[in-house]
């Protein structure tokens, strides 16, 4: 396959926020990564997102219909992309992206992606209001 002028060339979309390696503990009984642990790991990086963006503690609302594009097997390096979609004054919206690059780095290729709705709480988990953006 060649690229030109014409080809789109399908690149990740947002800021790289968390990334890891499946491991083992990861698989199913076929031997694939488990679309639970992906799933799992998506939160967690739209988690580590709005933190940022809250300043602070926040609570997971809503994680989005996912479809699985491809397998992903044991030893794929996944890559987190996210973007904040909408800031309200409690909450954010938020795109997660997830790519896989091959253990041996050949093949990089978009796995999923879904968007979650975080809300910033304070110490008693009640809702609080967002920090005013800069």
């Amino acid at each position: 396959m060649s690229c030109s002028d014409d080809t789109e060339v399908l690149k990740p979309a947002g800021e790289l926020t968390l990334q890891l390696p499946a491991g083992h503990e990861a698989v199913n009984m076929f031997g694939d990564v488990y679309g639970g642990w992906v799933a799992s790991q998506l939160v967690l990086a739209s988690e580590i997102r709005a933190g940022q963006e809250a300043q602070g503690r926040i609570a997971t609302v809503s994680v989005g219909r996912m479809s699985f594009m491809s397998p992903v097997m044991c030893g794929t390096v996944l890559s987190f992309y996210t973007r904040v979609l909408e800031r309200g004054n409690s909450s954010l919206r938020i795109q997660v992206e997830v790519w896989g690059r091959c253990p041996d780095g050949s093949e990089l290729r978009k796995v999923t992606s879904t968007e979650c709705v975080q809300v910033a709480i304070d110490r008693q988990g009640h809702i609080r209001s967002l920090p005013q953006q800069d």
